[in-house]
């Protein structure tokens, strides 16, 4: 194929991949009450599954209500005169691009599959299902985990002489980024398989910087959290399992790399 031809195939790709996000969106746009009652504002609700499900690991370990939290009831104010129609339309378009990622990673498969030796589509056959599971299985994470602590931590806080009145808008964006980048974050191991295969990261060095890691985490586990230990705990292992997977990984790449060179052909003795 030409050049030509790469980027006239490389369009069609990324129009089917544009196609699937704006479908996908426009039914989001339609099924506005389930996306914003259920979905959306489903962390600031008392009756949200986590919270269900932490009071009754509570009540089922003899700790009475300490694990029972929620969020107190709070409406949003909308100072923009747009901003409810704006807002559903920018909903609709991340929910359309979030559920569309596995066919995005496919369409980019796709897309490349015909340069890869057998040998390398052997060994990339599963990335798209391994790429698609991690960022849905983070997102989720962020969902259900991380935003109702953070959710019910950021209502409940008072100032002196301070009424909170949050807008649409920054309950959305707080959504956001407790969502989609812990998506990405959950994508590490795949991060650390490429940089290992260019040899750019070690399983050697990532040991050595374990402990950086493992404080960073906890920090970030801090920042985002309640107060208290069993939130930041519920919090940090993941992400510090995640790093530990990720030095497996390039572990397990340097072994195939070691096993793939070449091994110098023996000295014939002389007669």
């Amino acid at each position: 194929m030409t050049f030509f031809d790469h980027l006239e195939e490389l369009r069609w790709h990324i129009m089917r991949s544009v196609v699937s996000v704006v479908v996908i969106g426009i039914g989001a746009f339609l099924a506005k009450d389930f996306v914003f009652n259920t979905v959306i504002f489903g962390p600031k609700r008392a009756d949200f599954i986590t919270y269900r499900v932490l009071c009754n690991w509570s009540h089922s370990l003899n700790m009475g209500e300490v694990l029972c939290i929620a969020p107190p009831e709070f409406d949003f104010i909308t100072p923009d005169f747009g901003e409810p129609f704006l807002t559903h339309i920018r909903v609709s378009f991340m929910l359309g691009i979030v559920c569309s990622i596995p066919y995005i990673l496919w369409e980019i498969w796709r897309f490349i599959k015909p340069g890869l030796y057998d040998k390398e589509r052997k060994l990339t056959r599963y990335a798209v299902a391994i790429c698609s599971s991690l960022f849905l299985f983070g997102v989720c994470f962020g969902y259900f985990v991380i935003s109702p602590f953070a959710i019910s931590f950021l209502a409940g806080y008072n100032l002196p002489g301070v009424k909170p009145l949050p807008s649409l808008g920054s309950y959305i964006n707080y959504l956001v980024m407790l969502t989609l980048p812990v998506g990405l974050v959950f994508e590490l191991p795949v991060a650390a398989h490429v940089l290992a295969q260019l040899g750019v990261v070690s399983s050697a060095m990532m040991k050595s910087y374990r402990r950086h890691a493992i404080v960073i985490i906890v920090i970030v586990a801090a920042v985002i959290t309640p107060p208290d230990l069993f939130s930041q705990i519920l919090v940090s292992v993941p992400l510090i399992l995640l790093y530990e997977v990720s030095i497996v990984v390039a572990r397990r790449v340097e072994k195939r790399q070691v096993a793939l060179e070449p091994v110098d052909a023996p000295k014939t003795p002389k007669a």
